[in-house]
This record gives C-alpha cells, sequence and structure tokens, in this order.
C-alpha cells in the first residue's frame, strides 16, 4: 500500500513539475503514473550500476556527478515512456532536481520516509 501511495505522489509531482516547466511534457496523469513506475524501475536496476562505473568520477566532484546520472536516468525514461518528453539534459537536471527536492518534502510531511 505505501508503495502504491508513493507512486501515486510521484505521478502528481511529475504531472504538477511538468505543468510549470518548459521544455518537459506529460500527455496525461497515467502517462505519469508510468512515468513514476519506469522512474523508480531504473533507480532500482539501472541507477546502481551507473553509480558503480563513474565511481572514480563521482569521488572526484564529491557525489555531484550523482546529479548527472539523475538526468540521465530522466533521459532513460523519456525513451522508454511514450508521453513524457524532456528536450535538453539541462532540462533533464533541472527536472531532477525538482523531482528529487520536492519528493523529499512530500514524503517526510506524509510519513512516506518511515
Amino acid at each position: 500500500m505505501k508503495l502504491l501511495i508513493r507512486i501515486l505522489l510521484t505521478a502528481l509531482l511529475v504531472l504538477i513539475i511538468a505543468h510549470f516547466m518548459p521544455g518537459v511534457v506529460v500527455d496525461s496523469f497515467t502517462t505519469s503514473i508510468i512515468v513514476a513506475v519506469v522512474l523508480s524501475l531504473l533507480n532500482i536496476f539501472i541507477k546502481p550500476i551507473l553509480i558503480l562505473l563513474t565511481l572514480p568520477v563521482t569521488l572526484i566532484t564529491f557525489g555531484l556527478f550523482l546529479l548527472v546520472i539523475n538526468a540521465v536516468i530522466i533521459l532513460l525514461c523519456t525513451n522508454i515512456v511514450g508521453g513524457f518528453h524532456v528536450d535538453t539534459f539541462f532540462t533533464a537536471l533541472f527536472f531532477s532536481i525538482i523531482l528529487s527536492i520536492s519528493q523529499s518534502i512530500i514524503f517526510k510531511v506524509t510519513g512516506g520516509d518511515k
């Protein structure tokens, strides 16, 4: 049940951010739910591999390269999900930063991190 609520909250955040951020397009709420599921799957399976492969660069940049990895995950999601489009790498970078911060705030308020 908690996973379903997290996915729905993430889908709502994706839809809200896409509404206010130029360069990000989400066709419908159903598409945003699919984006939330795909993002969670990419974060579970692909992100650890990317972190492991780029560990030296991540250590040299004191972890800031993780922001680049998050943007790459967003761009991968753009290629997988039809109806979700992010224009540029920097748009994906800003989108991932805003999404991460808003998820942290929402999950902390709703008690989703417990």
